[in-house]
């Protein structure tokens, strides 16, 4: 999506500079990631995002409360080791060290996996709004004669004046309120 909205600005900022657009043609702009943000979907999706977030954080809190604790017990047995019971001491800190050892690897394990699972879902969520809301916009385009609409989301469009803002219509379109108030994203988008 964000390589089809770059593509666009830089043909629109390639003809305007070099003075191939007719005065005939309009431009139009629109904060695409703003609509994104106003959509149900996105706002049932990111509740949805932020519930699965929650699970595997508990899930690693829980990981990480026992590493801890088993952490502990080993400086706890370093602290009280004395030449009598060195032997047996030492025998149980190899065993925790090597417990200690297994679990930070699996903890990393659990870390890994929860990214991509976060990944998947986020991509499975927010591809299908992605989609509608640039079908919307390329509808709005459409229909109102543009020739060009350039998405001021992304900070690659550095200056404009003038065109038309056309977020209300495409907004209209998907059916959002006009004091809609754009969701903040529950986990950093994937990359």
């Amino acid at each position: 999506m964000r390589n089809l909205v770059r593509s666009l600005a830089l043909v629109a900022v390639v003809f305007l500079g070099s003075q191939y657009v007719s005065a005939q043609q309009k431009i139009g702009h629109v904060n695409a990631d703003e609509i994104f943000q106003m959509t149900a979907e996105f706002k049932t999706a990111n509740e949805q995002l932020r519930t699965l977030n929650d699970t595997k954080t508990k899930e690693l809190q829980g990981m990480y409360e026992e590493f801890q604790k088993k952490q502990n017990d080993a400086n706890e047995k370093l602290r009280n080791r004395s030449e009598a019971n060195k032997t047996t001491v030492d025998a149980e800190l190899q065993t925790l060290g090597q417990d200690l050892q297994s679990m930070e690897q699996r903890i990393q394990e659990v870390q890994r996996v929860a990214q991509e699972d976060l990944g998947k879902k986020q991509q499975e969520l927010l591809t299908p709004i992605q989609t509608k809301v640039m079908n919307a916009i390329n509808a709005v385009a459409k229909e109102k004669g543009y020739a060009y609409v350039l998405d001021t989301s992304n900070g690659n469009v550095l200056y404009f004046q003038g065109g038309e803002d056309i977020s209300a219509d495409v907004k209209t379109r998907l059916g959002i309120a006009a004091n809609a108030t754009p969701a903040a994203p529950a986990v950093p988008p994937a990359r």
